[in-house]
Protein backbone atom coordinates (compact mmCIF):
# COMPACT_ATOMS: atom_id res chain seq x y z
CA UNK A 1 0.00 0.00 0.00
CA UNK A 2 1.06 3.32 -0.97
CA UNK A 3 1.17 6.45 1.14
CA UNK A 4 -0.18 9.73 -0.46
CA UNK A 5 2.10 12.24 -2.08
CA UNK A 6 2.60 15.70 -0.38
CA UNK A 7 1.03 18.66 -1.98
CA UNK A 8 3.23 21.60 -2.99
CA UNK A 9 1.85 24.80 -2.90
CA UNK A 10 4.12 27.99 -3.17
CA UNK A 11 5.98 27.63 0.25
CA UNK A 12 3.97 25.44 1.80
CA UNK A 13 3.60 21.46 1.68
CA UNK A 14 0.49 20.18 2.60
CA UNK A 15 0.91 16.57 4.26
CA UNK A 16 -2.24 15.43 3.45
CA UNK A 17 -3.18 16.25 -0.39
CA UNK A 18 -6.76 17.13 0.55
CA UNK A 19 -7.81 21.15 0.49
CA UNK A 20 -11.26 21.80 2.06
CA UNK A 21 -13.26 23.85 -0.58
CA UNK A 22 -14.17 27.08 1.05
CA UNK A 23 -18.09 28.00 0.85
CA UNK A 24 -18.70 30.85 1.42
CA UNK A 25 -21.70 33.20 3.99
CA UNK A 26 -19.98 31.30 7.09
CA UNK A 27 -20.53 27.40 6.14
CA UNK A 28 -16.57 27.19 6.30
CA UNK A 29 -14.72 29.20 9.24
CA UNK A 30 -12.36 28.75 11.04
CA UNK A 31 -13.76 26.06 13.24
CA UNK A 32 -13.35 23.32 10.37
CA UNK A 33 -10.32 25.44 8.17
CA UNK A 34 -8.42 24.75 11.34
CA UNK A 35 -9.49 21.32 12.51
CA UNK A 36 -8.27 20.40 8.50
CA UNK A 37 -5.17 22.48 9.00
CA UNK A 38 -4.31 20.83 11.98
CA UNK A 39 -4.95 16.91 10.31
CA UNK A 40 -2.42 17.61 7.39
CA UNK A 41 -4.71 19.14 4.96
CA UNK A 42 -5.27 22.77 3.77
CA UNK A 43 -8.33 24.52 5.72
CA UNK A 44 -10.25 27.22 3.75
CA UNK A 45 -12.56 29.62 5.23
CA UNK A 46 -15.13 30.97 3.08
CA UNK A 47 -14.55 34.99 2.38
CA UNK A 48 -17.19 36.01 0.87
CA UNK A 49 -20.79 37.07 2.33
CA UNK A 50 -19.04 38.00 5.47
CA UNK A 51 -17.94 41.57 6.83
CA UNK A 52 -14.28 42.26 6.04
CA UNK A 53 -13.58 42.90 9.50
CA UNK A 54 -15.12 39.43 10.94
CA UNK A 55 -13.15 37.99 8.10
CA UNK A 56 -9.78 39.15 9.38
CA UNK A 57 -10.85 38.20 13.24
CA UNK A 58 -11.67 34.67 11.55
CA UNK A 59 -8.22 34.16 9.68
CA UNK A 60 -6.53 35.67 12.98
CA UNK A 61 -8.43 32.80 15.03
CA UNK A 62 -8.04 29.83 12.50
CA UNK A 63 -4.54 31.09 12.74
CA UNK A 64 -4.43 30.85 16.60
CA UNK A 65 -5.84 27.21 16.50
CA UNK A 66 -3.28 25.73 14.02
CA UNK A 67 0.28 25.71 13.04
CA UNK A 68 -1.03 24.20 9.44
CA UNK A 69 -2.23 25.62 6.41
CA UNK A 70 -5.14 27.89 6.34
CA UNK A 71 -6.28 29.15 3.24
CA UNK A 72 -9.21 31.77 2.32
CA UNK A 73 -11.71 31.64 -0.54
CA UNK A 74 -12.50 34.88 -2.52
CA UNK A 75 -14.95 35.36 -5.28
CA UNK A 76 -13.82 37.26 -8.10
CA UNK A 77 -17.70 38.46 -8.46
CA UNK A 78 -17.60 40.07 -5.13
CA UNK A 79 -17.19 44.14 -5.42
CA UNK A 80 -14.80 44.48 -2.65
CA UNK A 81 -12.85 41.68 -3.95
CA UNK A 82 -9.38 42.94 -4.05
CA UNK A 83 -9.76 45.20 -0.59
CA UNK A 84 -10.79 41.26 0.61
CA UNK A 85 -7.51 40.15 -0.69
CA UNK A 86 -5.92 42.40 1.47
CA UNK A 87 -7.81 42.21 4.47
CA UNK A 88 -7.24 38.45 4.52
CA UNK A 89 -3.10 39.13 3.64
CA UNK A 90 -3.07 41.86 6.83
CA UNK A 91 -5.06 38.75 8.83
CA UNK A 92 -2.29 36.83 7.94
CA UNK A 93 -3.96 34.09 5.70
CA UNK A 94 -1.33 31.74 4.36
CA UNK A 95 -2.85 31.47 1.06
CA UNK A 96 -5.92 32.47 -1.04
CA UNK A 97 -7.86 30.63 -3.24
CA UNK A 98 -10.11 32.88 -6.11
CA UNK A 99 -13.05 31.60 -8.33
CA UNK A 100 -16.49 33.02 -10.29
CA UNK A 101 -14.41 35.35 -12.01
CA UNK A 102 -10.52 36.07 -13.18
CA UNK A 103 -8.28 38.60 -11.83
CA UNK A 104 -4.42 39.20 -13.42
CA UNK A 105 -3.62 41.57 -10.69
CA UNK A 106 -4.03 39.28 -8.13
CA UNK A 107 -1.30 37.71 -9.45
CA UNK A 108 1.01 40.36 -8.68
CA UNK A 109 -0.56 41.27 -5.31
CA UNK A 110 0.43 37.45 -4.38
CA UNK A 111 3.94 37.75 -5.33
CA UNK A 112 4.50 40.97 -3.73
CA UNK A 113 3.46 39.91 -0.53
CA UNK A 114 5.00 35.96 -0.77
CA UNK A 115 1.43 35.08 -0.65
CA UNK A 116 0.46 31.87 -2.98
CA UNK A 117 -2.52 31.90 -5.09
CA UNK A 118 -4.78 29.48 -6.00
CA UNK A 119 -6.68 30.12 -9.22
CA UNK A 120 -10.15 27.73 -9.93
CA UNK A 121 -11.08 27.16 -13.51
CA UNK A 122 -13.63 25.04 -15.79
CA UNK A 123 -12.07 24.79 -18.62
CA UNK A 124 -8.24 23.98 -20.23
CA UNK A 125 -8.24 27.77 -21.56
CA UNK A 126 -8.68 29.08 -18.60
CA UNK A 127 -5.90 26.23 -16.90
CA UNK A 128 -3.58 27.25 -19.39
CA UNK A 129 -4.06 31.41 -18.75
CA UNK A 130 -4.01 30.70 -14.83
CA UNK A 131 -0.52 28.83 -15.03
CA UNK A 132 0.78 31.74 -17.50
CA UNK A 133 -0.47 34.33 -15.45
CA UNK A 134 1.18 33.02 -11.51
CA UNK A 135 -0.69 30.76 -9.98
CA UNK A 136 0.42 29.25 -7.49
CA UNK A 137 -1.61 25.78 -7.97
CA UNK A 138 -4.77 24.92 -10.04
CA UNK A 139 -8.09 23.84 -9.18
CA UNK A 140 -10.01 22.21 -11.83
CA UNK A 141 -13.77 22.56 -10.48
CA UNK A 142 -16.60 20.11 -12.67
CA UNK A 143 -20.24 20.52 -12.49
CA UNK A 144 -20.36 17.92 -9.83
CA UNK A 145 -19.32 20.71 -7.55
CA UNK A 146 -21.66 22.91 -4.97
CA UNK A 147 -22.35 26.32 -5.52
CA UNK A 148 -21.59 28.32 -8.21
CA UNK A 149 -20.56 26.13 -11.08
CA UNK A 150 -18.34 27.43 -14.46
CA UNK A 151 -18.75 24.14 -16.80
CA UNK A 152 -21.36 21.61 -17.08
CA UNK A 153 -19.52 19.18 -17.77
CA UNK A 154 -17.95 16.08 -15.61
CA UNK A 155 -14.82 15.80 -13.87
CA UNK A 156 -13.38 12.60 -15.30
CA UNK A 157 -14.06 13.87 -18.47
CA UNK A 158 -12.92 17.35 -17.80
CA UNK A 159 -10.16 17.15 -15.83
CA UNK A 160 -7.20 15.48 -18.24
CA UNK A 161 -7.97 18.06 -20.83
CA UNK A 162 -6.72 20.98 -18.09
CA UNK A 163 -3.68 18.36 -16.79
CA UNK A 164 -2.68 18.13 -20.55
CA UNK A 165 -1.68 22.00 -20.41
CA UNK A 166 -1.00 22.60 -17.28
CA UNK A 167 1.91 21.20 -16.29
CA UNK A 168 4.26 23.43 -14.17
CA UNK A 169 2.14 23.93 -10.78
CA UNK A 170 -0.05 21.78 -8.86
CA UNK A 171 -3.34 20.43 -10.57
CA UNK A 172 -6.46 19.81 -7.85
CA UNK A 173 -9.03 18.14 -8.81
CA UNK A 174 -12.80 19.05 -7.68
CA UNK A 175 -16.15 17.75 -7.85
CA UNK A 176 -18.06 15.15 -6.31
CA UNK A 177 -15.66 13.75 -4.62
CA UNK A 178 -17.29 11.86 -1.35
CA UNK A 179 -14.76 9.19 -0.26
CA UNK A 180 -11.28 8.29 -0.21
CA UNK A 181 -11.41 5.64 -3.14
CA UNK A 182 -12.55 8.54 -5.65
CA UNK A 183 -9.43 10.88 -3.87
CA UNK A 184 -7.05 7.53 -4.91
CA UNK A 185 -8.51 7.25 -8.28
CA UNK A 186 -8.09 10.79 -9.01
CA UNK A 187 -4.36 11.12 -7.31
CA UNK A 188 -3.46 7.60 -9.49
CA UNK A 189 -5.29 6.83 -12.55
CA UNK A 190 -5.72 11.19 -13.08
CA UNK A 191 -2.57 12.63 -12.18
CA UNK A 192 -4.04 14.88 -9.87
CA UNK A 193 -1.90 16.29 -7.16
CA UNK A 194 -4.83 16.79 -4.85
CA UNK A 195 -8.14 16.96 -4.20
CA UNK A 196 -10.57 19.60 -3.22
CA UNK A 197 -13.56 18.55 -0.69
CA UNK A 198 -16.44 20.84 0.23
CA UNK A 199 -19.59 19.19 0.91
CA UNK A 200 -18.12 16.26 2.56
CA UNK A 201 -16.89 18.58 5.49
CA UNK A 202 -20.19 19.95 5.86
CA UNK A 203 -21.16 16.95 7.75
CA UNK A 204 -18.82 17.25 10.01
CA UNK A 205 -18.58 18.56 13.87
CA UNK A 206 -16.83 20.75 13.38
CA UNK A 207 -18.44 22.56 10.56
CA UNK A 208 -20.60 24.96 12.87
CA UNK A 209 -24.07 25.21 10.27
CA UNK A 210 -26.98 24.64 12.38
CA UNK A 211 -28.24 20.83 12.74
CA UNK A 212 -31.48 21.55 10.45
CA UNK A 213 -28.59 22.38 7.54
CA UNK A 214 -26.83 19.08 8.07
CA UNK A 215 -30.38 17.60 8.56
CA UNK A 216 -31.16 18.51 4.89
CA UNK A 217 -27.69 17.08 3.49
CA UNK A 218 -28.33 13.54 5.37
CA UNK A 219 -31.63 13.61 4.27
CA UNK A 220 -31.06 14.67 0.15
CA UNK A 221 -31.78 12.25 -2.20
CA UNK A 222 -30.81 12.28 -5.58
CA UNK A 223 -33.10 13.80 -7.20
CA UNK A 224 -33.64 16.07 -4.87
CA UNK A 225 -29.81 18.24 -6.25
CA UNK A 226 -31.42 21.01 -8.58
CA UNK A 227 -29.53 23.39 -10.31
CA UNK A 228 -31.01 26.99 -10.43
CA UNK A 229 -30.04 30.61 -11.72
CA UNK A 230 -28.33 32.58 -9.13
CA UNK A 231 -28.00 36.19 -9.52
CA UNK A 232 -24.55 36.21 -9.36
CA UNK A 233 -24.91 35.51 -13.10
CA UNK A 234 -24.09 31.22 -12.76
CA UNK A 235 -25.86 28.37 -12.13
CA UNK A 236 -25.95 26.99 -8.32
CA UNK A 237 -26.55 23.97 -7.23
CA UNK A 238 -28.68 23.52 -4.72
CA UNK A 239 -31.07 21.00 -2.41
CA UNK A 240 -34.62 20.85 -3.36
CA UNK A 241 -37.03 22.82 -0.58
CA UNK A 242 -40.19 25.30 -0.22
CA UNK A 243 -37.63 28.25 -1.63
CA UNK A 244 -36.33 26.48 -4.45
CA UNK A 245 -39.59 25.65 -5.29
CA UNK A 246 -41.02 28.67 -5.40
CA UNK A 247 -38.07 30.03 -7.49
CA UNK A 248 -38.27 27.10 -10.39
CA UNK A 249 -42.08 27.66 -10.17
CA UNK A 250 -41.33 31.08 -11.65
CA UNK A 251 -42.67 33.03 -8.57
CA UNK A 252 -41.05 36.60 -7.37
CA UNK A 253 -38.80 35.83 -4.53
CA UNK A 254 -37.32 39.09 -4.78
CA UNK A 255 -36.76 40.38 -1.09
CA UNK A 256 -37.24 44.14 -1.80
CA UNK A 257 -34.46 46.83 -2.32
CA UNK A 258 -31.17 45.72 -1.76
CA UNK A 259 -28.68 46.39 0.77
CA UNK A 260 -25.85 44.99 0.42
CA UNK A 261 -24.42 46.07 -3.19
CA UNK A 262 -21.97 43.26 -2.62
CA UNK A 263 -21.92 41.86 -6.29
CA UNK A 264 -20.45 43.48 -9.46
CA UNK A 265 -22.79 42.29 -11.37
CA UNK A 266 -26.37 40.84 -9.82
CA UNK A 267 -29.73 40.07 -11.41
CA UNK A 268 -31.53 40.83 -8.07
CA UNK A 269 -33.80 38.11 -8.64
CA UNK A 270 -33.15 37.56 -4.59
CA UNK A 271 -30.41 38.41 -1.99
CA UNK A 272 -28.82 35.37 -2.22
CA UNK A 273 -26.37 36.01 0.74
CA UNK A 274 -29.64 36.31 2.78
CA UNK A 275 -30.88 33.33 1.70
CA UNK A 276 -27.65 31.42 2.63
CA UNK A 277 -27.44 32.73 5.65
CA UNK A 278 -31.09 31.97 6.28
CA UNK A 279 -30.39 27.96 5.76
CA UNK A 280 -26.79 28.17 7.70
CA UNK A 281 -28.87 29.64 10.38
CA UNK A 282 -31.80 26.57 10.73
CA UNK A 283 -34.28 28.01 8.38
CA UNK A 284 -33.94 25.47 5.84
CA UNK A 285 -37.37 26.25 4.24
CA UNK A 286 -37.08 29.83 3.13
CA UNK A 287 -33.09 29.67 2.84
CA UNK A 288 -31.37 28.26 -0.14
CA UNK A 289 -29.09 25.36 0.59
CA UNK A 290 -26.15 24.69 -1.50
CA UNK A 291 -24.59 21.32 -1.96
CA UNK A 292 -22.57 19.43 -4.11
CA UNK A 293 -24.15 17.01 -6.88
CA UNK A 294 -23.33 13.85 -4.93
CA UNK A 295 -24.18 14.90 -1.43
CA UNK A 296 -27.21 11.98 -1.21
CA UNK A 297 -24.13 9.40 -0.76
CA UNK A 298 -23.04 10.93 2.57
CA UNK A 299 -24.79 9.60 5.56
CA UNK A 300 -22.87 10.10 9.02
CA UNK A 301 -21.27 13.64 10.91
CA UNK A 302 -18.04 12.53 11.98
CA UNK A 303 -15.11 14.50 13.46
CA UNK A 304 -12.71 15.85 10.64
CA UNK A 305 -10.25 13.94 12.50
CA UNK A 306 -11.81 10.56 12.18
CA UNK A 307 -12.97 11.57 8.12
CA UNK A 308 -9.14 12.53 7.34
CA UNK A 309 -8.31 9.32 8.89
CA UNK A 310 -10.68 7.67 6.63
CA UNK A 311 -10.11 9.07 3.55
CA UNK A 312 -6.70 8.71 3.90
CA UNK A 313 -7.02 5.00 4.43
CA UNK A 314 -9.28 4.43 1.68
CA UNK A 315 -7.46 6.59 -0.32
CA UNK A 316 -3.92 4.35 -0.07
CA UNK A 317 -6.17 1.01 -0.53
CA UNK A 318 -6.48 2.07 -3.93
CA UNK A 319 -3.72 4.83 -4.79
CA UNK A 320 -1.19 3.68 -7.53
CA UNK A 321 0.14 6.11 -9.69
CA UNK A 322 0.07 5.93 -13.47
CA UNK A 323 3.55 6.40 -14.94
CA UNK A 324 3.79 9.88 -16.61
Amino acid sequence: MLKLPELKIGKFTARIPIVQGGMSVRVSTSSLAAAVAECGGVGTIGGSGIPIDDLKEDIRKAKRMTRGIVAVNIMFAVREFMDTVMASIEAGVDMIVTGAGFSRDIFKVGKEHNVPIVSIVSSPEFGKLAERSGADAIVVEAKEAGGHLGTDRPLRELFPEVRKVVTKVPLIAAGGITDGFEIGEMLGKYGADGVQMATRFVLTKECDVSDAFKEVYLNARQEDVLLMDSPVGLPGRAIRNYFLDRLQGGENVYDGECKRNCLKKCTHSFCIIDRLDLSRNGDVKDGLVFSGENVWKLKDIPTVRSLIDRLVEEAESVYAPVPA
